[in-house]
């Protein structure tokens, strides 16, 4: 049997690919609900219920997902311009720490004016994290994948030092946390008694927004043409570094906006466990959406409505929460399977 390229993709196959890849996942961990003693079904059905069954849970599933897009945006752009973002967890606690030193009380300055400012200062700090390994990737060849990743590390341990020194809130009670932004930098509530805030509504739109760009827009196609085949683009006159670059400032950005959101519309303050992993679970939430701009939100949902779903589930059976993460990881092993037979068909040799 030989895989042979196909040469049209129909728009179906590209909208069931991933609900058969999750459709396959429930499938695969059902086994090992089964496993741990828990009916399946009955599972399922609490981790529905635990994340949309509810005002609360589908409000708390909608406040975990707001990273999540603006993770996923992250990588989804990158990727699509084949500059393999894998930093997205350090550009978002670079973003997180550019917000509470701005918002800490560095700057006296009305809401209006202080909130954009520091979550411009968010976006900035996360694209300037990801702009030194582009740099290095289009200058010196150097494998983006490696550095990205290994600076994650590098900023956890960066802004671990900073919370037990520098930043470290006096009144903290000796936990490693930063001082509370100031009260002019917190994002509003969408919804009363809940924590839902702002940062949703600039994910939707900056989806929105991504997907008219890459849409409509020269910038859009510079970016395809690029990912699609470097080579052929640089003939047509467009310039490789420059979309990098380019790229790069964005991809950071998005990702460093999600920290400054999680600080000053759901935190209030820095510490080392912002992120549960935001940065990673948005390459999940990319290879999903297909790297879909508007596809990234309904991904990121799903994702979120996981592991909110899973700790109200793991409440009433004995099935622990960490069922989540195994799920999170069969649905993007199985979009990858499912991306291949989507672009390719098997046939006998």
């Amino acid at each position: 049997m030989l895989l042979e390229p196909r040469t049209h993709v129909p728009a179906l196959a590209r909208i069931l690919a991933p609900l058969g890849a999750v459709a396959a996942a429930l499938a695969l961990c059902a086994l090992l609900v089964a496993w741990a003693g828990a009916p399946v079904l009955r599972a399922y059905g609490l981790l529905l219920e635990g994340a949309v069954g509810s005002r609360f849970a589908l409000t708390e599933t909608l406040t975990r997902a707001t990273p999540l897009i603006l993770t996923g945006l992250a990588a989804a752009v990158a990727f699509r311009a084949k500059l393999w973002n894998i930093g997205a967890e350090g550009q978002l606690y670079m973003g997180a720490l550019a917000a509470v030193a701005l918002g800490g009380g560095l700057l006296d300055l009305p809401a209006w004016l202080l909130l954009p400012l520091v979550l411009l200062a968010g976006a900035a700090a996360g694209g300037v994290t990801l702009l030194g390994p582009a740099v290095l990737k289009v200058r010196f060849g150097v494998d983006e994948v490696v550095t990205t990743l290994l600076l994650n590390f590098v900023i956890l341990l960066f802004v671990s030092m900073l919370l037990e020194g520098a930043l470290k809130d006096p009144m903290g009670m000796g936990w490693p946390q930063s001082a509370p932004v100031l009260p002019e930098a917190e994002l509003p509530k969408l919804l009363e008694r809940t924590r839902l805030h702002a940062g949703l509504a600039i994910a939707l739109v900056l989806a929105l927004a991504l997907w008219l760009i890459d849409a409509r827009t020269v910038w859009g196609y510079e970016n395809r043409a690029v990912g699609a085949n470097p080579r052929a683009a640089a003939f047509a006159g467009i310039s490789v570094t420059r979309v990098m670059l380019r790229t790069a400032l964005l991809s950071g950005g998005l990702a460093g906006l999600a920290g400054a959101a999680e600080v000053t519309g759901l935190r209030g303050y820095l510490t080392l466990d912002l992120s549960p992993g935001f940065g990673y679970a948005g390459i999940v939430v990319a290879m999903l959406a297909q790297l879909h701009p508007v596809g990234a939100v309904g991904a990121a949902v799903f994702i979120a409505g996981l592991f909110v779903g899973a700790d109200a589930m793991s409440r009433a059976m004995p099935v622990p929460n960490y069922i989540a993460d195994v799920l999170v990881a069969a649905s993007l092993l199985c979009m990858l399977v499912a991306g291949l037979l989507t672009r390719y068909r098997l046939r006998r040799g």
